[in-house]
């Protein structure tokens, strides 16, 4: 019994669902301030209505032809050749209605599908690093693409399939009623509602097993993302046969979902026609005992059949329309759930822009943590003077990258303010305090594009010149000019044709591209090896003139120069001064720093 209650509650929490996302889909239909998307959609369904009625009287034009043809008088007194060309006349405008509809609404649904994909792609960069690091990449892309084409199914059918359908099935009830008789009507009443009951119930049965589908599919297409993307980790590990295994586990299970569905899907078609079947030939039968009799003309018999393969056609194709509007409404649903996913760090109504004078970083008694019941930083102070130098150092463990996460916010702070020439981060807009940090990561990401693309990704309005001029403070002109293509150059996805060090002075032009105030150098060569950090030292010095420089480092032999070194551990400050003063008080920094001078020397 409480299986039955819970697929109760499911089933009606997937109507409100369904009514929902209709809801969500309408406003682009029909939005404010844009009156010519509003006249399209009425044209557009002036014209469906019209096509209607063409299509309708159409069989009354066949039976007029054919009585023509047995020796009676037409009421439009055109002959047999005539009516039959009329009948001609009359599909041909109801094709043609139908085309000039489609190809007018084709815009309005082009511009829906477009608004909602940029709507559904800039709510997901404003969505915090929180949500990004525990969603699978793969499996979000996924849910955006089945998303955008559940919106253009549904407004192409629901609106010019369904809408058409009712319309359709009501005219012909109408004339079945008032040229023949109610038992016309009632039979063919009868035939729909039990053809739409048996339909709307396998399919409210087959959406389930799509959705089993669609979570298999999902599951196989992120293993293979993931795999490709880890592609040297893959060959490190002579692990291909392991990952081919793993992606045909999950081939495995959407086989078995996809195989369920198809087999379903041929138990539908079978008993839809099954009762489609039924139902003309009980109309037809109807048709032929009123001929035998005198009641109806051969005429008429023709119009009855026509009719009712009228009626087939577009009840035939019910059970997939229906079937695909379930899905895409689940499909909108889940793209409509990412919408209104809410961000966790966003910008106070009326936040101003942050305003740097000098570029002074303060932390003040700053706690915070991932997870609540494991705090990470536990009340930090630190003060980063303008265009002053600051190394932050300690184990792994100890919020170092933690600190430059919630500087360029991608999270807030548990406790305590993080402010910047006085202003706290949380009080300024995200767009104005991103624009004033530059960050070098450990490990540089680039995009699949040239080198001048990923050195300009820095500043949207640069030149050419610009570009160059910060490939040479990076000191990478000389290498790119020595490529056969210079600056158009592909560098793979993730920069995977450059080098470690070549990688990280694209990364350090670009940062000096953007030329922001304050520079975060998140373990900036920790990455690479000692020769070729040094020359990307002599970079970082370079980029750090004239500006406020927080280094989070690993090696402490690359910030020994740095103005003022604080060494954290266990989310704490345990010290802080000069290089020499530390190693002079013989305390934590001491001890690290021999530990790894023991370590270089033993290598």
């Amino acid at each position: 019994m409480p299986a039955d209650i819970t697929d109760a509650e499911i089933a009606r929490e997937e109507r409100r669902s369904g009514w929902r996302t209709i809801r969500r889909v309408g406003p682009y239909l029909w939005p404010d301030g844009q009156d010519w998307v509003k006249y399209r959609v009425s044209f557009a369904l002036a014209l469906l209505v019209v096509s209607k009625l063409v299509s309708v009287y159409t069989p009354i034009l066949y039976k007029q032809a054919v009585d023509s043809l047995s020796g009676e008088v037409s009421d439009l007194m055109l002959g047999a050749v005539g009516l039959t060309i009329a009948y001609g006349m009359a599909r041909l405008m109801s094709v043609g209605f139908q085309q000039l509809r489609d190809a007018v609404f084709a815009k309005v649904a082009q511009r829906a599908l477009r608004t909602l994909a940029l709507e559904t792609f800039t709510h997901i960069h404003r969505l915090s690093m929180r949500y990004h690091i525990t969603r699978k990449t793969g499996g979000l892309s996924r849910i955006i693409e089945r998303g955008v084409k559940g919106v253009e199914f549904l407004l192409r059918f629901l609106i010019f399939s369904v809408g058409p359908l009712i319309l359709e099935l009501t005219l012909v009830a109408l004339v079945l009623f008032f040229l023949f008789d109610v038992w016309y009507l009632l039979v063919v009443a009868g035939v729909i509602a039990i053809y739409v009951w048996f339909t709307f119930k396998v399919t409210e049965w087959r959406v389930q097993l799509r959705r089993d589908m669609n979570a298999q599919d999902t599951d196989a297409n992120q293993k293979a993302i993931d795999s490709l993307l880890n592609f040297e980790t893959v060959k490190y590990f002579g692990a291909e046969g392991r990952e081919a295994a793993r992606y045909d586990r999950a081939m495995e299970g959407y086989e078995v979902a996809a195989i369920k569905t198809s087999t379903s899907l041929a138990f539908l078609n079978f008993g839809q026609s099954l009762i489609i079947t039924f139902g003309l030939v009980a109309v037809m039968v109807m048709a032929a005992v009123g001929v035998q009799n005198g009641a109806l003309t051969v005429g008429d018999f023709v119009m009855v059949n026509a009719y009712m393969i009228q009626i087939t056609m577009p009840l035939n194709f019910l059970g997939t329309v229906y079937r695909e509007i379930r899905q895409s409404l689940v499909d909108m649903g889940e793209m409509f759930d990412l919408l209104e996913q809410p961000a966790e760090v966003a910008d106070k109504p009326g936040a101003r822009d942050l305003q740097v004078n000098g570029g002074v970083v303060e932390f003040r008694d700053v706690s915070f943590g991932y997870d609540p019941a494991r705090p990470i930083l536990k009340g930090v102070d630190v003060t980063v003077g303008a265009g002053e130098n600051v190394a932050l150092v300690g184990p792994s463990g100890s919020g170092k990258s933690t600190i430059g996460r919630l500087l360029f916010r991608f999270y807030d702070v548990g406790g305590g303010a993080v402010r910047i020439d006085g202003q706290d981060v949380r009080d300024v807009t995200q767009e104005s305090l991103h624009a004033a940090i530059g960050v070098v990561p450990q490990d540089t990401v680039l995009f699949n594009d040239t080198i001048r693309y990923n050195i300009g990704y820095g500043r949207d309005d640069a030149s050419e010149a610009d570009i160059v001029a910060a490939a040479r403070a990076a000191q990478i002109h000389d290498f790119i000019a020595a490529l056969p293509e210079g600056y158009d150059t592909q560098v793979g996805e993730r920069g995977l044709k450059l080098s470690g060090g070549e990688k990280q002075r694209v990364g350090i032009a670009r940062t000096l591209l953007k030329n922001p105030p304050i520079l975060l150098l998140d373990e900036a060569t920790s990455a690479l090896d000692t020769e070729t950090e040094a020359s990307i030292q002599d970079a970082l010095r370079r980029a750090g003139e004239g500006r406020t420089v927080i280094t989070i480092a690993h090696r402490l032999s690359t910030i020994a120069d740095a103005d003022r070194i604080v060494v954290l551990e266990n989310g704490e400050v345990v010290e802080e001064g000069t290089h020499d003063a530390l190693l002079a008080r013989a305390g934590r920094y001491a001890a690290l720093w021999q530990r790894q001078q023991a370590e270089e020397a033993a290598a």
